[in-house]
């Protein structure tokens, strides 16, 4: 089929035949179409991929939230006024 698209070439190695076998089972319609079932197996990989940022981003806010207003008082009321006194114009 034409297509402006990149196409890839994959090699059935054991381990990718491994995996289509498994892909046969859980998508039995299409047991026969080894191709569609590569397609299934990299979507499947990309939503674990996807799956597993969100789960680091939401870690990463957890951790700011955990910490955020913990350090008020570190710096005086005045800090920006004492820094400038140090900087003359």
């Amino acid at each position: 089929m034409p297509t402006a698209r990149p196409r890839h070439m994959i090699t059935e190695t054991d381990q990718i035949s491994q995996g289509l076998s498994q892909a046969a089972k859980q998508w039995p319609e299409l047991a026969e179409q080894r191709t569609l079932l590569l397609r299934k197996i990299i979507e499947a990989g990309l939503q674990a991929l996807e799956n597993e940022e969100s789960k680091r981003t939401q870690s990463r806010l957890a951790s700011v939230k955990k910490v955020a207003g913990s350090m008020d008082g570190i710096w005086p009321t005045n800090w920006k006024e004492e820094m400038a006194e140090d900087w003359p114009e």
